[in-house]
């Protein structure tokens, strides 16, 4: 028996190789506006809500991404941040 691996390793290529990695320079005013107006004529309200929620909340993308609609409307209507209850962020880690 041979204690060798008999096949053999190759090196796989990373992912991001040749990109820049780390953070990011926070999206310009103009920015943020040019990406709205984009969004509204395609007509993707669905993006252009959670782009929207996004910029407006400063939630990070993980974040935004583990919204439940009870976290956004209460019944009929959409809650406002004063809405929300502290004792509920403590225990989603979020405070």
């Amino acid at each position: 028996m041979t204690t060798g691996n008999p096949i053999p390793s190759r090196q796989r290529e990373p992912w991001n190789e040749g990109r820049l990695t780390g953070q990011k320079r926070p999206l310009k005013p103009k920015d943020v506006w040019t990406i709205r107006v984009h969004l509204q004529l395609e007509g993707r309200k669905r993006d252009l809500a959670m782009f929207n929620l996004a910029v407006d909340s400063k939630l990070r993308g993980c974040d935004l991404v583990r919204l439940r609609v009870d976290d956004v409307c209460a019944g009929d209507r959409v809650r406002g941040s004063s809405d929300r209850d502290p004792e509920e962020d403590r225990a989603a880690g979020s405070i």
